[in-house]
């Protein structure tokens, strides 16, 4: 299978990456933890149907170490007992920020407010911004039908800098 376009070899779509990953870099350097920064890429990859992202959030967040069993059941993560109180927190953020169009007020107050308890500002920004960044991406690679299963952990890293 091949994607519709090459976004890896297109000039304007190498640009557009190098700056949306650029912006992505900025939550990686937060203070969210690395292990929430995971599981929420992944499940907003799920979500969205991005097999490319899923890949590689898989690939990456087993080499950072997460479990097998916690990588399976993040799909299932409101019946795991894997996951802590402020995983869960910002697995429900993610989520309703990811459906934004099922819910007829976006976030709701409660869910907002449960992420509120497990993470200062900073990480909300970052946690908010992750959120926004994965929409984005997973949007661009299902459009263009980017193949799963190639990912090689850490290819992207140059055009991160």
């Amino acid at each position: 299978m091949d994607a519709r376009l090459n976004i890896f070899e297109n000039a304007t779509a190498a640009k557009m990456i190098k700056h949306v990953t650029s912006a992505g870099k900025v939550v990686t350097t937060s203070t969210l933890p690395e292990a929430t920064q995971q599981l929420v890429a992944l499940r907003i990859s799920q979500i969205n149907g991005c097999a490319f992202c899923t890949d590689m959030h898989t690939k990456d967040a087993t080499l950072a170490g997460q479990t097998p069993t916690r990588l399976h059941l993040v799909a299932v993560w409101r019946e795991a007992t894997v996951f802590t109180e402020a995983e869960r927190a910002a697995l429900e953020l993610a989520e309703q920020g990811t459906r934004i169009a099922d819910a007829a007020g976006g976030v709701s107050d409660e869910v907002w407010a449960n992420a509120v308890k497990h993470y200062d500002e900073d990480q909300l920004v970052a946690l908010v911004c992750l959120i926004a960044f994965m929409n984005t991406v997973n949007r661009l690679n299902v459009i263009i039908q980017q193949p799963a299963g190639d990912y090689q952990p850490g290819q992207f890293a140059a055009q991160a800098s």
